[in-house]
C-alpha cells in the first residue's frame, strides 16, 4: 500500500474552505529559542484578545511552523480592523515586560481556577492532559492557561516588529463538525523584524508558484462543488500532461519487465479484511455499500479501494506460480480513494480521489536485495528526469513500542535489514523515521525539498513480508517444495496528483519541453498564413509533437504576450517571407529568439530535443 503524504503543516481539525486554500510555506530550521517565541506570543495574543473581547474564550493555541495560531469562541467574527488593534494590544503587553511563570498545580486545583473563570473548554483540555502535576503559565499576574511550554522568561525578550497576524480562519472544536465552530488566527514570530521580512518575501514566492493559482491560469484542471472536494477534474491540457509522465514511467517500468494490469475500483470487504487494512486503515477509507442493514451490521458489501495491492495479489495467486516465473512485476497506474478530512484537503497535494504508479513484484527471498536495488534505480532515473535532485533517503521503520503493526519481530528484522543493506549498498544519504513504517512492512521514502524548501514525500519502495503470509500466497520452488514469496511495494511517483502539483510549483508552471501539455505554439500573423500553420502543425502531430495554431485573429503582440502567459516553449511565428520559404521564425522560452529556421530543421531539432529530456 502507497500511503497518501501528509501536507507540510496539515492539521487534524476541520477547517473552512478558505483554510483549505492556505498556502504552506517553506520548512525552515527553528531553534529552541524560536520555539519559544511563537509559544510566547501565542500567549500574548491570546490575553490581548481576551481584553479587547471579554467574551472570547480560548481553547488551544499551539505553535506551528512559520507560525501559530489559537482558536477562539467569540459570539462576533473577527474583522481586519479587528487583528489590527489585537496586534496593537499585544505591543502593549510586550512593552509590559511582563513575566512568563511557570506553575505547577494538581489536576483539582486547575479544575477550580478553570470553573471560577467559566471557561468549559478549559475543562474539555484539562480532562485530556494524562500527566500530573498540570503546568500553567501566567503573563505577570493577570493572565494564564494550561501550557506544558517552553516559553521564554519575559514579554521584553518578544520583539513586536518581527510578529505578524495573518488571517483568520473557521475551525470546528476538536476537528468534529456537529460541534462548535471557532474562529482561529493564524500568526507568526520571527527572532527579528528582517526574518519576518523573508519570511513575507517567501509567502510572496509560493503564491507566485501556487499550484492551484498556476493550475487554473495553465488549464490544467479544475474543481466543482457539485463533484465534491479533493476530487479534481482534470482538462485536456492536464491530461495531456497526466498521459506524458504515464507513458515515459510505462515505457521506463516496459524496459524493466513490468507487466502492465488494471483492477477495479471497489472490491468486497472481506479482500480488505484479509489484508488487514481493514482493522488498521477503516477510518480513513470511504464507508461501506451494503445491500442492507443486515449486512452492515455484519460488515458484509463493498468498499472503494483505498490501495492497490490485494488486487495484484489476487492475480498473482491467480494460478500456482514456479520460480521460473519471479520476480513478477504487476504495475498499474490505478485511482485509489481515501476519505481525508476535509481541512486536511489541499489542491493536488492531498485529495480524495489520486492515481498512484503502483507495482507490487513477487520475488524469491534471494532476489529480494537485487530487486530492491533496481526498484531504487528506478526511482533515481525517474527523478533525474524529472530534475527533482533535492532529495534524501528516509528509512521508514516501526516502533516496537506501537500496536498498529502486523507480523512478527522476525519478519520486520529481516525487511528492515533488506532497506538498511540497499542504502548502505548505494552509498545513499539517509536518516531513520521510527514509526513511519506502513503497519504490514517497512519502507524506503523519499523526501523531496521544493524550490520553497518544502518537504514531501514522493517516491518509495516498501519490503513485505506479512501480506504473502496473510494471503498464503506460494510458489513452486527449484527443489518442489512450496515456498513463501516475498513482496515489494513501490511507488516512483507516489501520487500523481501531488507530483504534478509539486512540478507546477517546482517549475514555477515552466515545464520543460518533453512535459509541456503544449509544446509548440504557431502564430500566423494574418489569415492568409493559417493555411501553411495548419499544414505544419499536421506535420509536427504525426511526428508525436505536441503543437497547435493560434487561430484568435489577435494581432502578433497580443498572440506572443498570450503564448507567454501560458508558457508555451515554443512560439514559431509565420509571415507572408516564411510561408514563401517554407521557415518559421522561432521564439523559445529556454533560449530567446533563433530566428528564422526550415520547418523540417525546426521538426528534427524538436523531435531530438524531446527525446533527449532537453530543451529546444
Amino acid at each position: 500500500m502507497v500511503q497518501q503524504p501528509m501536507s507540510p503543516n496539515s492539521s487534524n481539525q476541520s477547517e473552512q474552505s478558505e483554510q483549505v486554500e492556505k498556502i504552506y510555506l517553506p520548512r525552515t530550521s527553528e531553534s529552541e529559542n524560536l520555539k519559544k517565541i511563537r509559544h510566547t506570543a501565542s500567549h500574548v495574543m491570546a490575553m490581548a484578545v481576551q481584553k479587547l473581547f471579554p467574551k472570547a474564550q480560548v481553547t488551544i493555541g499551539p505553535w506551528i511552523e512559520n507560525g501559530f495560531y489559537y482558536d477562539f469562541d467569540n459570539p462576533e467574527p473577527f474583522s481586519e480592523n479587528d487583528l489590527k488593534a489585537i496586534k496593537k494590544e499585544m505591543a502593549k503587553i510586550i512593552n509590559r515586560k511582563l513575566a512568563v511563570i511557570r506553575e505547577e498545580v494538581s489536576r483539582e486545583e486547575a479544575e477550580r481556577r478553570i470553573q471560577e473563570i467559566n471557561e468549559p473548554y478549559k475543562l474539555e483540555i484539562l480532562a485530556d492532559i494524562k500527566k500530573e502535576p498540570i503546568t500553567i503559565y501566567h503573563l505577570g499576574n493577570e493572565w494564564w492557561d494550561l501550557c506544558a511550554g517552553p516559553h521564554l522568561e519575559n514579554t521584553s525578550e518578544l520583539n513586536p516588529k518581527a510578529i505578524e497576524l495573518e488571517s483568520v480562519a473557521g475551525a470546528y472544536w476538536r476537528g468534529d463538525e456537529t460541534k462548535a465552530q471557532l474562529q482561529r488566527i493564524y500568526a507568526t514570530a520571527w527572532e527579528s523584524p528582517e526574518q519576518l521580512a523573508e519570511y513575507k518575501r517567501r509567502k510572496e514566492e509560493a503564491l507566485r508558484r501556487d499550484h492551484r493559482k498556476l493550475g487554473k491560469e495553465l488549464g490544467l484542471f479544475v474543481f466543482s462543488d457539485l463533484v465534491g472536494p479533493g476530487l479534481p477534474l482534470w482538462t485536456p491540457k492536464g491530461t495531456l500532461l497526466r498521459s506524458t509522465l504515464e507513458d515515459f514511467l510505462k515505457q521506463e517500468q516496459l524496459k524493466r519487465g513490468y507487466l502492465s494490469v488494471v483492477t477495479p475500483h471497489i472490491a468486497r470487504v472481506d479482500l480488505f479484511k484479509t489484508s488487514g487494512h481493514w482493522q488498521k486503515y477503516k477510518e480513513d477509507m470511504f464507508p461501506l455499500m451494503a445491500d442492507d442493514q443486515e449486512a452492515a451490521a455484519q460488515e458484509q458489501g463493498f468498499v472503494m479501494k483505498p490501495m492497490n495491492c490485494p488486487f495484484h495479489i489476487q492475480i498473482y495467486k491467480s494460478e500456482l506460480r514456479s520460480y521460473r516465473e519471479l520476480p513478477m512485476r504487476l504495475a498499474e497506474f490505478g485511482t485509489v480513494y481515501r476519505y481525508e478530512q476535509s481541512g486536511e484537503l489541499g489542491g493536488l497535494t492531498r485529495v480524495r480521489g489520486f492515481t498512484v504508479d503502483d507495482s507490487h513484484l513477487f520475488v524469491t527471498p534471494e532476489q529480494l536485495d537485487s530487486e530492491f536495488l533496481s526498484v531504487v534505480d528506478l526511482i533515481l532515473s525517474v527523478f533525474n528526469k524529472l530534475q527533482l535532485k533535492n532529495f534524501k533517503a528516509r528509512l521508514s521503520f516501526r516502533d516496537p513500542a506501537s500496536d498498529k503493526y502486523i507480523g512478527s519481530d522476525e519478519v520486520w528484522d529481516k525487511a528492515e535489514g533488506a532497506i538498511r543493506r540497499a542504502v548502505e549498498t548505494l552509498g545513499m544519504d539517509h536518516f531513520e523515521g521510527i514509526g513511519e513504517a506502513a503497519f504490514y512492512g517497512p519502507k524506503l521514502d523519499f523526501i523531496f525539498s521544493d524550490a520553497l524548501e518544502r518537504e514531501w514525500q514522493l517516491g518509495t519502495v516498501q519490503v513485505d513480508y506479512n501480506l504473502p503470509e496473510r494471503f498464503d500466497l506460494e510458489y513452486v520452488a527449484e527443489d518442489g517444495v512450496r515456498k513463501r514469496p516475498v513482496m515489494i511495494h513501490r511507488a516512483p511517483f507516489g501520487s500523481l496528483e501531488r507530483l504534478i502539483g509539486i512540478l507546477i510549483e517546482e517549475y514555477a508552471g515552466d515545464f520543460p519541453l518533453w512535459l509541456a501539455p503544449v509544446q509548440a505554439r504557431l502564430l500566423p500573423v494574418g489569415d492568409t498564413q493559417l493555411d501553411f500553420a495548419k499544414d505544419v502543425v499536421a506535420k509536427m502531430k504525426a511526428l508525436g509533437i505536441r503543437a497547435e495554431v493560434d487561430t484568435s485573429g489577435d494581432r502578433l503582440g497580443k498572440q506572443i504576450r498570450n503564448a507567454e502567459k501560458e508558457k508555451i516553449p515554443v512560439m514559431a511565428v509565420v509571415g507572408a517571407k516564411e510561408v514563401e520559404t517554407n521557415t518559421l521564425s522561432i521564439r523559445t522560452r529556454a533560449s530567446g529568439e533563433l530566428g528564422v529556421i526550415p520547418v523540417d530543421e525546426v521538426v528534427d531539432k524538436m523531435k531530438d530535443a524531446i527525446a533527449k529530456f532537453e530543451n529546444f
